[in-house]
């Protein structure tokens, strides 16, 4: 999966809580506010999501009282959801000079590397958070998170698996973990959690997540579930009815395929996925004024993906374009000796040039391969879930 799905647990990051007055003043009679009634207000209005009133709050305070650690905690919180990353590490860097050992601090630091993309100085940052204070679960999810950013996922793993006994309805511990477990030779224990995650949160991306992943497990039935999961949650998710769409074409309903891939051409009439499914349908039906356009520009999105080059060299084959058919096709079985279909369409071709040397070669080779996947499974190329 790519990926961007992950930053939703980083989104909300750490709000400093404000010291209460010990008794109510009317503001409005202050000549000027202290620096603890800017702190509460700057705190108010990030909750409310008015950052920009947040940072001059925060500013305000520290200008009067430099030392105030909430407020340097508040101002680069504000900063990172104000996409000011590097203001952010300023601000939190500066701060841990006279405070080295506050964890909320070194936290924020640390998102903020993460939201700026700077992964080994967010792992580094939440790596020191997590050896002071092990027992921290947000600390450690942080880290989770940042290492599987990091295609680190078995160290996720390691990370987490002690920490979840106790903590089952921490959503962020079951689709860090989940996730990992996934990635790293585990799938159907990830699958699960990060269904579980996806049912509990509504999500489309994780559903979407798990869908392409029991896809690629030739789990199509289930896929078929999930995606439509997605596609409940948000119809408009970019790739959800493509992936709807490959998992109906896998369980043999063509028909509702169909639908689904014009509805994402619709949305996204440059879907490489869909366009490829699409035109395949198109030419089995023997229709090929409708499959050429969507399998020309399958190809031209990604030239060198080999079912669609597969796809075309057939087309072109059925046109009577047999010299660029040979020339794909020769190529197809060059880079990938052991993908059985090009060598069917490659043997049927030099027969029909009357090379029975070559085509007797090439049948030798498939009835080889045959038998190998007699002996392992049958070994296709699939476009690519999205």
């Amino acid at each position: 999966m790519k990926p961007s799905a992950l930053l939703w647990v980083l989104t909300p990051v750490f709000c400093a809580t404000a010291a209460q007055n010990g008794s109510a003043q009317n503001a409005s009679a202050q000549a000027s506010p202290s620096p603890k009634d800017l702190l509460q207000a700057a705190t108010a209005a990030q909750q409310k999501g008015d950052l920009k009133i947040a940072i001059q709050d925060f500013r305000r305070a520290l200008a009067l009282q430099p030392d105030l650690v909430e407020a340097q905690i508040g101002l680069g919180t504000a900063l990172t959801a104000a996409g000011d990353f590097d203001g952010a590490i300023d601000v939190d860097r500066h701060a841990l000079q006279s405070a080295p050992n506050n964890p909320e601090l070194r936290t924020g630091l640390g998102v903020a590397y993460y939201r700026k993309g700077d992964l080994p100085q967010a792992r580094r940052e939440f790596e020191a958070v997590h050896a002071a204070h092990p027992d921290d679960v947000n600390a450690a999810v942080l880290l989770a998170f940042t290492f599987n950013k990091l295609h680190r996922e078995t160290d996720t793993v390691a990370l987490l698996t002690p920490l979840e006994k106790g903590h089952e309805s921490n959503l962020d511990i079951q689709y860090a973990l989940g996730y990992a477990l996934m990635m790293s030779g585990r799938p159907a224990d990830g699958l699960a959690r990060v269904e579980k995650v996806a049912a509990a949160r509504h999500a489309a991306d994780v559903w979407m997540l798990a869908a392409s992943a029991r896809f690629e497990l030739k789990q199509f039935k289930e896929s078929l579930t999930d995606a439509r999961h997605a596609l409940e949650a948000n119809p408009s998710f970019p790739g959800v009815h493509t992936l709807v769409g490959q998992s109906f074409y896998a369980n043999g309903n063509i028909e509702e395929a169909v639908r689904e891939f014009q509805v994402a051409l619709r949305q996204d009439p440059s879907d490489f996925t869909a366009n490829l499914y699409l035109g395949i349908i198109r030419f089995d039906d023997h229709d090929l004024d409708s499959a050429r356009p969507l399998l020309e520009l399958a190809l031209s999105i990604q030239p060198q993906h080999p079912l669609a080059r597969l796809e075309v060299a057939r087309l072109r084959n059925m046109q009577g374009d047999t010299t660029q058919a040979l020339s794909i096709l020769e190529d197809l079985v060059k880079s990938d000796p052991d993908w059985l279909d090009p060598h069917v369409d490659l043997a049927a071709l030099y027969y029909k040039l009357h090379r029975p040397d070559d085509g007797q070669r090439e049948r030798d080779v498939v009835k080889r391969l045959q038998q190998v996947q007699q002996s392992h499974g049958p070994r296709t190329a699939q476009p690519p879930s999205q």
